[in-house]
């Protein structure tokens, strides 16, 4: 195997890195110039609550998509094309005069990060054999998942309250116009270029379909309610579809998931691993952030500055992830991190209280989630991605990307019904006017759904026991893997 100079590789994860650290940082920006959107564009809490879904729905129903596109396709050309519809998109959410077209823009934004972030991954994977190198490189894009929601929450409160919402969307043509111009210097033509085989349409319909219902059904069961008809029929929609897509697949001259790939026991359970881990982590954050302004009073941005004392334990134990997998062996590892997780989340539900303070409810159990994080994060991608053989990277990426898209989403969905229905439980007749019962039934919604977090990472790490990955076969020299000047 031909392996770039260290130097330029360098380059390139930076690159890469930044492209994560941009697409995760997105969502954090929005998420805080809402507010501000919905003062000028007159949209309800119904509207802007779609401005962020509709970004959902398009970036995990395209993931996988995304990925066997890049394979087929090659790596670098699909990662400028979502970056060029990324900034594209972005342009015309900053212009939009109306809530339905930033919504729109929000759902072009999501297939543009979609196909950026499974190419950028694919690279990775091809530019990073498996092993120390990979475990370092897999580090770096967990500690930018660590920063990007602090990083995006901090820039989207500074730049709402400075230069106005439309501000943040001109932010991310920016960058995304640098990391292209980037990109073309560090990944020449050969990087994962494409390869030969036909293309599984009716796979990459049924697969992009189902997904994409799926991710409706989810991320609005909580507005429109679980039991509801358009809940309902985009759930059954959407397993239809995914259903005739597996049929499909066992049909298809060139499928888009080959079967065989599925068969393999310890991708299957890693991509599993991926999405409980994300099912605890994403919304945890959601949750600290809101029980730090609605219950303790911080505003928008100091909720989200609770969160980097986290994030800063994040970027210094993702760099020593490598080192540990090496110590301990990956499946003690990842084991280790989930025991982390579910020890963390379960500390930070108990120490919630209503008249509390940063310090004593959210600090320390926040650092222990923070060192939790990159071992979670990591090993799983490595697990998932450890028997792809390079033309299979983009779809390695887009399956373990998929995993831990909806298992943020699924996660958000159903933590979220849990706090609000505790919350709801706990107020009695006429508390929602007292301040301190507020808080009070607010911190036990708060404390169920951390909870029920706390038990998906216990599942996880009895889950992690059972995974074990196969002796790496010989690499043999391939002409095909990229360089990088």
């Amino acid at each position: 195997m031909t392996t770039p100079r260290p130097g330029p590789r360098r380059g390139a994860l930076a690159l890469l890195a930044a492209t994560q650290l941009l697409l995760i940082t997105d969502t954090a920006i929005v998420n805080v110039a809402l507010p501000s959107v919905g003062a000028e564009l007159g949209s309800g809490s119904a509207g802007l609550s779609w401005v962020a879904n509709a970004y959902l729905i398009t970036f995990g129903g395209l993931l996988l998509l995304g990925g066997r596109v890049a394979d087929l396709l090659g790596h670098r050309r699909v990662f400028l094309a979502g970056l060029a519809l990324l900034a594209a998109a972005s342009a015309a959410g900053a212009l939009a005069p109306g809530g339905p077209a930033l919504v729109a823009a929000r759902a072009a934004q999501g297939v543009g990060a979609a196909l950026a972030a499974a190419a950028a991954f694919a690279l990775l994977l091809l530019l990073f054999p498996d092993g120390p190198a990979r475990h370092k490189a897999l580090g770096v894009f967990a500690a930018m998942g660590g920063l990007g929601g602090v990083l995006g929450t901090v820039l989207g409160g500074a730049l709402t309250g400075l230069l106005g919402w439309r501000s943040t969307f001109w932010l991310n043509v920016l960058l995304a116009a640098v990391l292209a111009v980037l990109a073309l210097r560090l990944l020449d033509h050969r990087a994962g270029r494409p390869r030969t085989g036909g293309f599984d349409f009716a796979g990459a319909l049924t697969a992009t379909g189902g997904l994409g219902l799926t991710a409706y059904a989810l991320v609005g069961g909580t507005e429109a309610g679980w039991t509801s008809a358009r809940t309902l029929g985009a759930g059954g929609a959407g397993l239809a579809l995914l259903l005739a897509f597996a049929a499909a697949e066992t049909r298809a001259a060139a499928p888009l998931v080959p079967p065989q790939v599925l068969r393999r026991p310890a991708l299957r359970l890693s991509n599993a691993l991926a999405a409980l881990a994300q099912t605890t982590l994403f919304p945890m954050f959601f949750l600290v952030s809101l029980y730090l302004q609605s219950v303790i009073g911080y505003a928008p941005l100091g909720g989200g500055l609770g969160l980097l004392p986290l994030s800063l334990v994040v970027v210094a134990v993702a760099p020593q992830t490598g080192r540990i997998i090496f110590l301990i062996g990956l499946q003690r590892a990842m084991t280790l991190g989930f025991v982390l997780l579910c020890a963390g989340t379960l500390w930070l539900a108990l120490a919630l209280t209503p008249d509390g303070t940063f310090a004593s409810t959210v600090l320390a159990p926040s650092l222990l989630i923070g060192a939790a994080l990159p071992l979670v994060m990591v090993t799983t991608n490595v697990a998932a991605t450890a028997e792809a053989a390079p033309e299979e990277t983009g779809l390695a990426s887009g399956l373990v990307n998929t995993s831990q898209q909806f298992g943020s989403v699924l996660g958000l969905a159903v933590l979220v019904a849990v706090a609000t229905s505790r919350t709801e439980a706990a107020s009695g007749p006429g508390a929602g006017a007292l301040d301190a019962a507020r808080a009070a039934a607010e911190t036990a919604g708060f404390r169920a759904a951390l909870l029920t977090g706390a038990a998906l990472a216990a599942l996880a790490a009895l889950l992690s026991v059972r995974l074990h990955l196969p002796e790496p076969a010989p690499v043999p020299e391939d002409p095909e893997v990229p360089h990088l000047r």
